[in-house]
């Protein structure tokens, strides 16, 4: 079985557990930074819920991030990429903080039963000029 999507949003990372003391006692939570980006990909693979592919599973994603301004020329030529503008997003966030967010989204919805059985990860990271999204590929790994 195969599935593809092409996510629209900004793709956040997973963001890192916090720790906190109050009062005398210690806790920990999570922000809540990439719930928007985590509920974009539940809405649009609503389809796929509930799945719960049992085995192992082989991921690909390909994000897409909004260029800044700095990559496109000035005046008239403002629509138009500089010559020096990067194809690749080399900066933060990391490939692998983007993914997990991905793949606790799809936890959360039983597009698998746990992100562990991912055997393989493909990330890549690239400059977008119109909208900002991800490409998604999940190949059960029996085909």
């Amino acid at each position: 079985m195969t599935i593809t999507a092409h996510i629209i949003g900004t793709p956040k990372p997973q963001p890192r557990v916090k720790a906190f003391s109050r009062g005398g006692h210690a806790g920990v939570y999570t922000p809540k930074t990439a719930d928007e980006w985590k509920s974009a990909i539940a809405d649009q693979m609503r389809k796929h819920a509930n799945t719960a592919i049992d085995g192992a599973v082989r991921v690909t994603m390909c994000f897409y991030m909004q260029r800044p301004k700095s990559h496109f020329r000035t005046g008239k030529y403002a629509h138009i990429l500089k010559d020096t503008a990067p194809k690749h997003h080399t900066s933060k966030p990391d490939g692998d903080n983007l993914a997990k967010g991905v793949m606790d989204a799809l936890t959360d919805i039983q597009v698998w039963i746990d992100d562990s059985q991912v055997v393989y990860l493909g990330i890549t990271k690239f400059w977008e000029e119109s909208e900002p999204g991800m490409s998604l590929v999940i190949t059960t790994e029996n085909e």
